[in-house]
């Protein structure tokens, strides 16, 4: 079960490890990303950073949404973590599941606007939000869970 999908660019971090992970109760970070799940150095250094007692699964987009789609799976519960909007929406359109996604933080990159102190979305980023709001998927920015959540239609 997705206790949570957040979209984060720094992946797996302090915030993660020590706010998210136990606020949520997750046993298992899994980590979206094409680029990384061929990076045995980038899996490395992600593996030190994750919590003591949790998994950490890296997989490519298609194999991350298989395996959230197969049942056998549906013990776990997943903190599935996405580092771009693009990654998102290609993985919301492959996981039912996903209704809601949190945005921890993207920083700012070449035609980005900061919505929020720590989210930075350029064009492609806002029409891909739009779409998935279209879709009714719920999308929130907050940085830790006690946090209030802001809800990203009223920042775009």
């Amino acid at each position: 079960m997705i206790k949570l999908t957040r979209i984060d660019d720094r992946l797996v971090h302090g915030q993660v490890a020590f706010t998210w992970v136990p606020a949520l109760s997750v046993n298992c970070l899994l980590v979206a990303n094409d680029k990384v799940a061929k990076d045995e150095f980038m899996k490395l250094t992600l593996g030190l950073a994750k919590p003591a007692g949790t998994k950490l699964l890296i997989k490519s987009l298609n194999e991350a949404a298989e395996f959230l789609n197969n049942q056998k799976n549906d013990g776990l519960k997943i903190l599935l973590i996405i580092n771009s909007v693009k990654d998102a929406a290609v993985i919301a359109a492959g996981v039912p599941e996903i209704r809601s996604i949190n945005v921890g933080g993207l920083r700012l990159k070449d035609g980005a606007k900061l919505i929020s102190k720590a989210v930075g979305v350029n064009e492609e980023d806002i029409n891909l939000l739009r779409d998935l709001l279209s879709k009714g998927v719920e999308i929130e920015i907050r940085q830790v869970p006690t946090d209030n959540k802001q809800l990203i239609e009223s920042l775009i």
